[in-house]
């Protein structure tokens, strides 16, 4: 089975940045858009390319700063990924994709649905904060977060960011995310803007989701008109782990619909 190795794919020159994306599969098939979560890089849907390749075009992202794409001297935010993404698939001619996103991930694809020209045609999100409000409720934890802590707390994810980084900067790295995290502006969380969304849409929380609450995504949930919200029992922030076989059954059955 192919999975993303970091040496099959491609840069993108986007301002002073470089975008890293990479594609698997059948360039003929429908176009699904794999978007990480904060500090991470497309290995990480690593295990769920079974769910998809027999049926998708699968095109992962690593979001400025991460994986292998460099950071650039932009300020970092939720809508210089979103742009980053359109140009990313601006430059393979694809104008129609689903996408599935983990938390940072899925809050660009609530943005792509928001916002972008582009003709979406599903959207899956996981553990995905929506508004600010979401993000301020955690606001001291973000703010206690150094380099030191996270590299402390997520060896692995720091490991493969030098592994795959070409300009590594960890620190500089981790002051931009939590200014994402916490980027109240227009450049950041879309807000009501998510009534715009009109793709079926599948908002997925692990119940003991500690980013994420219960409550905000009740009120996503009435807000994107043609939405389901799929609540996984005993998982966490990283839902799709966390109860896997549920998740796979659930997700399949909401792609075949």
């Amino acid at each position: 089975m192919e999975i993303f190795t970091h040496n099959a794919g491609a840069y993108l020159p986007v301002g002073d940045a470089r975008i890293f994306y990479e594609a698997i599969g059948d360039a003929g098939r429908p176009v699904l858009l794999l978007l990480h979560g904060g500090f991470g890089n497309m290995e990480d849907f690593n295990s769920l390319l079974p769910l998809f390749i027999d049926r998708y075009y699968v095109i992962g992202i690593d979001s400025r700063g991460q994986g292998k794409s460099t950071l650039g001297k932009e300020k970092l935010s939720y809508q210089r990924i979103q742009l980053d993404v359109e140009a990313v698939l601006q430059s393979l001619d694809i104008d129609s994709f689903s996408i599935l996103g983990f938390s940072d991930g899925g809050i660009v694809a609530y943005r792509l649905g928001s916002f972008s020209s582009m003709t979406i045609e599903r959207i899956i999100t996981i553990g995905s904060r929506w508004n600010i409000n979401d993000a301020l409720l955690t606001k001291a934890l973000f703010l206690k977060i150094t380099a030191d802590s996270w590299k402390e707390r997520f060896p692995n994810m720091y490991s493969d960011y030098q592994r795959l980084n070409p300009e590594p900067d960890f620190e500089l790295l981790t002051r931009s995310m939590i200014d994402l995290w916490l980027d109240a502006g227009p450049s950041g969380y879309p807000n009501e803007n998510v009534e715009r969304i009109n793709c079926p849409t599948l908002v997925v929380r692990g119940e003991k989701d500690h980013l994420l609450t219960a409550k905000s995504v009740m009120d996503l949930s009435k807000r994107i008109k043609n939405s389901t919200l799929f609540s996984i029992p005993f998982a966490g922030h990283v839902a799709h782990q966390g109860q896997r076989e549920v998740f796979d059954i659930v997700v399949g059955q909401f792609l075949q619909k």
